[in-house]
């Protein structure tokens, strides 16, 4: 028993010790929540969100969805049933039925679409939201910015959109999609611009300056409106991106000021009047900012001059810096183009530069950009100026001014000068023209042209 008492007491001891050793030792810390002094800090603000959630849409809705169509276009190709038709053409007739949207513009019954909605059409039906369905007939089409028009007659005025202005859209605005797909009612569908002057074409020489929402869109909403709060239209929805063909978060339109006029030209001149600046350009970045030795990474760089177009007269040099048209911001060229598509010939615009450091504003007519598009070649060429073609030792040719499909892009045909088509000297578009018209379509095609080079070769396209 007492061997026990002792054992627990040498246990008690020891314990003693080593508690009182470690509350020796241990270093105290000392907690501080007094604020710290510092420049950095975080923004916030703790007003109510709800205030910038009360946007009713119900009136831009109700002044829209009743003037958004669906289009049904019938087309009508020839399948070849022996190797003589596969051949020669010909074959059984066979009715193909796409569908797409479109937008009532004045009360009168024109309707703008997407070109693709109504390509190659033999027939078109149009449907409204309260289910009438009207025959259309096609007044023009631009594939350049995928715009077209179409007509419908009734007894009444037909309800409408009046257009707003683009420009004046802002990136975080809210918009509505209305569209008229698969034949259902008007559907619609609300979202915020994503961002201004997209360019979806940027390798295939054709430049465009979408508007790009996160509405929803989706088959059949092409050709559809993208309008704002008040109901006015901003947009013709054109396209999506994405790798399943349904909609994934980015739609895309064309700006109703663009798209007004196209309409405008095609009423006016049966065509689309397009006005350029005749330079040569590229967009800055950081990259090219420091090869070029300039202090600006935003904008447009006049890399070349075409002479004696407005450019040239006005006072544009090879070097300067286009930072705005007619006041508005200019980043990169899909904003330059995207304001010049809705210009003509001889509009004034004034050009805002930085040359040497300093900002300069240059007033300079556009000039008409004549182009043909050879659809055969898949070329699109223009007229080549006297200047261009003595600085190349030519007598006459065209320009190759794009490509028209991805398999002649992959060629970088552009900037070449065709001299002769299946051995006809070609001295402009004109000559073109006659020489397409006039040639057996089940004969080859000989190119003979110019290459940026300087040599002389020739193309045989079957």
């Amino acid at each position: 028993m007492k061997q026990t008492i002792r054992l627990f007491l040498v246990a008690l001891f020891a314990g003693a010790i080593t508690l009182g050793g470690y509350k020796f030792f241990e270093k105290k810390e000392t907690i501080s929540f007094a604020p710290q002094q510092t420049s950095n800090y975080i923004p916030t603000n703790f007003s109510s969100t709800a205030e910038g959630m009360n946007t009713d849409f119900t009136e831009a809705a109700d002044k829209t969805v009743h003037a958004v169509v669906h289009v049904k276009n019938t087309t009508v190709s020839r399948q070849p049933t022996n190797i003589m038709e596969y051949f020669q053409g010909g074959g059984q007739p066979r009715a193909m039925v796409g569908s797409g949207s479109g937008v009532i513009i004045s009360p009168d019954g024109y309707i703008v679409t997407n070109n693709h909605v109504i390509a190659n059409a033999s027939n078109l039906e149009v449907t409204l939201n309260n289910n009438k369905t009207y025959t259309a007939k096609l007044i023009g089409t631009d594939p350049n910015t995928d715009i077209a028009l179409i007509k419908v007659d009734g007894d009444d005025d037909f309800p409408f959109i009046p257009f707003g202005d683009s420009n004046n859209v802002k990136i975080g605005e809210w918009v509505l999609a209305v569209g008229n797909p698969f034949n259902l009612t008007s559907t619609v569908t609300a979202g915020i611009i994503s961002a201004k002057a997209r360019d979806l074409n940027q390798f295939d020489g054709n430049p465009q300056s979408f508007i790009q929402t996160d509405a929803a869109v989706n088959r059949g909403n092409s050709g559809g409106a993208l309008v704002n709060t008040r109901g006015e239209l901003i947009g013709i929805n054109t396209a999506i991106t994405s790798e399943t063909g349904s909609y994934v978060g980015y739609s895309f339109a064309v700006p109703s000021n663009n798209a007004r006029k196209v309409i405008e030209d095609i009423l006016e001149y049966g065509n689309v009047q397009r006005g350029i600046l005749g330079i040569q350009v590229g967009n800055l970045n950081s990259d090219l900012a420091k090869k070029l030795g300039v202090d600006e990474t935003q904008g447009v760089y006049v890399g070349g001059i075409e002479k004696g177009s407005g450019a040239d007269k006005g006072g544009i040099k090879e070097g300067d810096i286009i930072k705005k048209l007619d006041g508005v911001t200019v980043n990169k060229f899909a904003d330059l183009a995207g304001y010049l598509g809705s210009k003509r010939p001889n509009d004034v615009v004034e050009v805002t530069v930085v040359r040497n450091g300093n900002e300069k504003t240059i007033p300079v007519t556009l000039v008409k950009l004549e182009t043909f598009s050879i659809d055969d070649l898949g070329l699109e060429v223009k007229n080549t100026t006297s200047a261009e073609l003595k600085a190349r030792g030519l007598k006459n040719g065209v320009t190759v001014t794009r490509a028209l499909t991805p398999d002649v892009a992959q060629y970088k045909l552009e900037g070449i000068i065709i001299t002769q088509l299946n051995d006809e000297v070609v001295n402009n578009i004109n000559d073109v023209k006659r020489i397409m018209s006039q040639r057996d379509y089940r004969t080859p095609i000989k190119m003979t042209f110019m290459d940026t080079a300087g040599n002389i070769n020739s193309f045989i396209f079957r």
